[in-house]
Order: C-alpha cells, then structure tokens, then sequence
C-alpha cells in the first residue's frame, strides 16, 4: 500500500511522472491493456466490493452496488475500450488559402497529460473512483486515486486489489483522513479529478491552483424537478420517488427539490407516496433501502427537518409499514416531503443529500424558470411533461450540468453524453469524447511548407507594398 505521508505521495508521483516519460510514445495497445485490467479488477471482485460498502454504510443493497457500482462501471470501461483508439487519432484542421496547396498541414494530437490524481467520494466509492480512472488510462495517464475515510473497507479493499493487479508506477492507491486528501490536493499533478461538495471543491481548486494544476470538479447542489401542466404524475412521482430513495438520496444528481404547479401539489405529493410504497414496503429490515452513511450525516438531516417543522413548514414521513424509527441505531430515514418551504428554511439553501424531499408551488412556468434562475446552477434538472413548447422554454431559458426529461438521474448512465456541472456545480466533464479530451492535451502541430510563406505574403521585413496588399485584402468586411 502506497505510503501517506508528503514525502511518499510526492515519491510515488515522481516514480510515475519518470515511468511515464520513460515509456513516450506508448502503443495505444498498452493504454487498452490497462483498461482491461480494471475491467477484470471489477468483474472478478465485484461481489467482495459490494459487501465491503454494504459494512461501510452500515446497510446497502447488494444487488443496487453491484447495478450502480460494478456493473455500470464495467460497462463505462468497455464503452472506453471500444472507442479509445478512434479518440486518440490525430485530427486534421484546416488552413487559409493558399496555404494548403503550397504544402502546409495543421493537426491537432491528443496527448497524455501524465499522472492524473482522482479524489473519489464515499456515496458511489467504485463508481466515482474507477469511472473517471477508464477515461484517464484511455487517455495514457498514470493515476493516483485517494478515496473517501467514510468508506473505509472499501477504500482499504480498492487499494489491495489495485496494488495487485497494477505495477504502482501505472496506478496507486492512497487510503487516509482529511489531512491525507488535503496533502494530496495539493500534489504538483498534472491533472486533477475531485468529487465532492461546493464547499470542498473550491478548497481542492484553490490548493491546485497553487501548482497551476487543472482540474474537473464534479460537484453538487440543488437539482431541481420541474412538473409541467402535462405531467404524468403517477410516473414523475415513481421516477421522483426512485431517485431520491436510491442510496437513501446520496447522490449528487438526485432530484433535490420539487417544483409543482399549484392546482397539482396535493397529486404529486400523492404519487410520490405511492411510488415509495411501491418499491419499499417496509424500510427498516428492507435490504433494498440504505443506510445514512455516518452518525454525523444523519444527524445533520434530523436538524434539517427539525428547522423546516420549526418555521412552518408541513413535514410528511412517508412510511408504508408505520415502522417506529425512533428506536434503532440503522441510521435508516424514511423519505421525508417538506410542504409549504420557504427560503429561509435549511433544506432550501443547502444541497439535502439524503431523503428529505422539498415541494414548493408555482403559478406559471415562467415563475419557475425564475426560481431556478435565481439560485446557483444546477448538477442536474429534471422536467417531466409532454408539451414540448413548454420544455423547450424550461431547457432554453435555464443552465444545468446536463438534464433528463421525463426522468430523474438517467443522463449520467449515458456514456456517450458528457458528464459535469456548470458554475458552482461543477468545472469540466468526464464520460463520452469529452471525457478523454478532458484528460488530455490537444498539441496543435503546425508544418510549414518549404516555400518561404512570410516572404510570399510580405508578413516579414522589410515592409512593402505586397505587405499594404495584405493588408487591405484582409480590411474587407465580412
């Protein structure tokens, strides 16, 4: 396991920035090798890193890490082995006339950046940390990847079976607290890959900064859901209830809050409820429904609720088998639906991240574009309805990170879209061709040809009259 003191991650990056020099110009065959290793990685420990983040949370289901964890993970690694040749090819650009036909070329090669440091969370540990890993190896990096204390037996289990199957000159794993994942930020990378909270990303992004290190940031915030007049709302209130629900609501892209028409509050409210009682009949014992992931979390949405009920708000548990939570220590919470919020409420100003779901009414669309308008760009937005003119003007008229219609959460699953916020909620993308431009640099290589150009055109001195020919034949309006 690699060392986490400042003197063993800077070792363990200058080992991997002299491995990759070293090995300049690697086939694109060894780039796929190592995807396929992850890939068997997963597939063959699949089920041990299920178990390991069912302990860490205390209870998550199996089947859904496997769905969201390993599977899709593989599933992004195949997706990247399949298309990382066809990203890599150089691409041609063109040049001003005449110079083509004297023998200039321009292209632009995508290029490995070096050692790529990955800062995964504790809510998808595999996921979130071999996810953005398919791409950076795609690309022909070398990575270091700190994963989250919270998910401790996962991180610890990650690092055994990283330093098992990879040399730690290609990919390491680091496992420690806060103050190994400050040091860590801080690391003169070469790129820099952080999920996480605002708060925490703008902490990452100014250590960085120190290095002139780029970085993605996937962050958060307030994903909104609009339901339109048209809404389905038996469906949007399944999809709704589903996302908010899965992980028990530690998810970056779930549906944070609900904006209704005000003749449909009372319906979609309904439909929520009935989605969960669905899919979860009971909660408790349910091995489908998981765990707040530490005592601190889920104290931290008791008081978000508490706040809520103390100015005005309606609080509604949705608890299908009327099981008493009061007297377990399963850090289990039943989806909990705010009526009546308002913006002084701490459910509104901060991300929720757990299964506390606010509804707030509106009059008109516009009056709902102005809402979100109003706050911090969303990771996510979510509109559910069948008139078009109506989503075009909630689409065209709002910015998130990227959007579902008629869903919550799917555009992320799509491997070939691009993944990523905007503004607060995020800087750069991974996932599809964006994601390995991410993780590399575009060279722009320019040949001249062997007659003298700037001769030819009177771009050098001395400056004569085929230079004020030049001139003036550029002056033209376009």
């Amino acid at each position: 396991m690699t060392g986490t003191s400042e003197a063993d991650l800077r070792s363990t990056l200058e080992t991997q920035r002299a491995a990759f020099i070293a090995a300049r110009p690697e086939p694109i065959e060894v780039r796929k090798e190592r995807i396929r290793k992850a890939i068997a990685l997963l597939v063959d420990h699949g089920e041990d890193l299920a178990r390991a983040m069912s302990a860490d949370f205390g209870n998550r289901s199996h089947d859904a890490s496997m769905m969201t964890d390993i599977v899709g993970t593989i599933g992004f690694g195949k997706y990247c082995l399949k298309h990382a040749e066809g990203w890599a090819k150089t691409d041609k650009r063109s040049l001003r006339f005449p110079l083509p036909l004297l023998g200039a070329k321009a292209e632009v090669r995508y290029e490995p950046k070096g050692v790529v440091g990955i800062l995964s969370p504790w809510n998808f540990p595999v996921n979130l940390s071999f996810g953005p890993l398919m791409q950076v190896l795609a690309a022909g990096n070398r990575a270091m990847i700190k994963p989250s204390e919270f998910t401790e037996r996962t991180s610890d289990l990650l690092a055994e079976l990283v330093s098992g199957a990879f040399a730690s000159d290609e990919i390491a794993v680091v496992t420690g607290g806060p103050e190994v994942a400050q040091t860590f930020s801080s690391l003169p990378f070469d790129h820099l890959v952080f999920t996480g909270s605002t708060d925490t990303g703008r902490k990452v992004m100014q250590a960085a900064a120190a290095n002139l290190v780029p970085v993605t940031l996937e962050l958060g915030g307030k994903s909104p859901v609009v339901l339109g007049e048209s809404a389905d709302l038996t469906r949007a209130g399944e999809r709704v209830a589903l996302g908010k629900m899965l992980n028990a609501g530690q998810i970056c892209l779930a549906p944070d809050y609900l904006l209704v028409p005000e003749d449909k509050e009372e319906g979609a409210i309904a439909a929520v409820e009935l989605g969960v009682h669905a899919m979860y009949p009971t909660l408790l014992e349910n091995e489908d429904y998981a765990s707040v992931v530490t005592d601190r979390h889920f104290d931290r949405l008791q008081a978000m609720v508490a706040d809520a009920r103390e100015k005005g708000a309606e609080v509604i548990e949705v608890n299908p088998a009327g099981e008493d939570f009061s007297n377990t220590n399963a850090r289990k919470m039943p989806l909990t639906i705010l009526r009546g919020v308002t913006d002084d409420m701490q459910a509104m100003r901060e991300e929720i991240f757990g299964p506390v779901l606010p509804v707030k009414t509106y009059k008109s669309v516009d009056e709902a574009i102005g809402y979100i308008n109003a706050h911090d760009r969303p990771l996510g937005l979510y509109y559910f309805g069948s008139d078009s003119g109506e989503r075009e003007q909630v689409l065209s008229r709002t910015i998130s990170g990227g959007v579902t219609v008629n869903d919550v959460v799917m555009h992320v699953s799509m491997e070939d879209l691009p993944f990523g916020g905007v503004g607060p909620s995020g800087i750069g993308s991974y996932h599809g061709p964006e994601g390995f431009r991410e993780f590399s640099h575009a060279r722009a290589i320019y040949t001249q040809p062997k007659i003298d150009v700037a001769k030819l055109a009177g771009l050098r001195p001395p400056y004569g009259s085929a230079t004020k020919k030049a001139i003036a034949r550029e002056m033209k309006k376009a």
